[in-house]
């Protein structure tokens, strides 16, 4: 069950490989996360001393009266990814022109998972060109839909 989607991450991002990665959480985070509270917009993944964390995914706090006082809504969550997969990321990391973006959080179970996507960045034109796609699209489907 998807709890949190990146939505802009498709318009802005042409994505390369898909991966899946645990996320080290605190409970007050997985409750706010599914009753659907927290925002991917801005976030992306880095690689520091052999770890890989998300930066800039904002989880607000549950009950904020019950929260602890140093509780840091944007703090760096760490991802549970292989030694393999780490090396990976590093390496792309590395790269000039790609990034590494969470695309959704997700409950696989009784875990929360998040995919995250190795990505180029899309220029103007071809995001254009991918919103009229979409726009032909919808208007040949409401076309068929009337007849």
């Amino acid at each position: 069950m998807t709890l949190v989607k990146n939505k802009k991450a498709s318009l802005k991002y042409a994505p390369i490989e898909h991966l899946t990665a645990g996320l080290e959480l605190l409970g007050t985070e997985v409750k706010a996360l599914r009753t659907k509270m927290g925002s991917l917009e801005g976030a992306r993944v880095v690689v520091r001393g052999g770890e890989a964390f998300i930066v800039g995914m904002t989880i607000p706090p549950y009950q904020t009266a019950n929260t602890p006082k140093n509780y840091d809504p944007e703090r760096p969550r760490r991802l549970l990814l292989t030694k393999q997969e780490i090396t990976i990321l590093a390496a792309t990391e590395a790269k000039k022109g790609l990034t590494i973006v969470p695309l959704e959080v997700y409950t696989m179970g009784r875990f929360v998972k998040t995919r995250i996507a190795i990505v180029r960045g899309k220029g103007k034109i071809e995001r254009r060109e991918e919103l009229k796609k979409r726009d032909a699209g919808r208007e040949m489907r409401r076309v068929l839909k009337n007849k």
